[in-house]
């Protein structure tokens, strides 16, 4: 545990989908994706890796002369690039900024991170795609953060480190305190993930209610609409009925009409 650091050096898969960087095997679908995923950095990205900064939940109203104007406090600006959608040409939500000398980023590293721009509290890391060995973007199941909900957290990150392992003493390991030393370890290590999950089935949960509540009323609607048509029919049957009677007696009291003048 010596080399035990928050940050990653490399990025691993695996690790990162651990939070503390010590599973063995993947817990998820998208871990497993990642490490068996194959990522070249795009050799069409221009400028100094190790002068850019990755500027991350930026507002949909965010402009380039907006990022200039915020980040230039800093030091002097090569270019900055934020990232827009193909097809729409609005913004994705994040920008890269490349700076002419070392010290500025260090200082935009260091406090531009959480600060506010257009009512958004923006993330501030340097750029890893070209940095980071192994880098696997978060599209391919990799990439660093995450949000609790997902049910797909990445640690090693600027946005959640890892956390110190527990380190255990050789002779705890064959008896039944280690063992429960270890499940401690194992529980702290995925209660996130259980938080998550448990989340999910209360939501199922809620989704099942809704769907059962829906069908009932739409099975009293139903009801209800036939039994009104039931009793419409039952009315129309019986005015018809009484029509036919009150024909009847007409023609009855006609006839005998006929019979006393005669």
């Amino acid at each position: 545990m010596n080399d035990w650091t928050p940050i990653a050096k490399d990025y691993d898969p695996l690790k990162a989908g651990s939070i503390d960087g010590t599973d063995e095997e993947p817990h998820d679908r998208a871990v497993l994706r990642a490490m068996l995923a194959r990522y070249a950095p795009n050799k069409g990205v221009v400028g100094d890796p190790q002068l850019t900064l990755f500027v991350a939940r930026l507002s949909q109203q965010t402009t380039e002369e907006k990022l200039m104007e915020f980040f230039s406090r800093y030091g002097d600006i090569q270019r900055i690039r934020l990232v827009r959608d193909i097809i729409t040409g609005f913004s994705k939500g994040y920008a890269f900024i490349e700076y002419k000398q070392e010290n500025a980023i260090r200082k935009a590293y260091r406090d531009a991170n959480k600060l506010i721009i257009d009512q958004r509290e923006i993330f501030v890391d340097y750029e890893l795609e070209r940095v980071l060995k192994g880098w696997i973007p978060r599209r391919l199941g990799g990439g660093f953060g995450g949000k609790k909900e997902s049910g797909q957290l990445r640690f090693g990150g600027r946005d959640r480190p890892f956390r110190k392992p527990i380190n255990l003493p050789p002779s705890y390991s064959s008896n039944a305190r280690a063992e429960g030393h270890v499940d401690k370890r194992r529980r702290s290590r995925s209660r996130e993930r259980q938080e998550w999950r448990e989340n999910k089935t209360e939501y199922s949960r809620d989704r099942e209610r809704d769907l059962r509540w829906h069908d009932k009323s739409h099975s009293r609607h139903k009801e209800q609409k036939e039994d009104w048509h039931y009793k419409s029919e039952r009315s129309r049957d019986r005015e018809r009925d009484e029509k036919s009677r009150r024909k009847s007696d007409n023609r009855r009291d006609r006839s005998r009409e006929k019979d006393h003048r005669k």
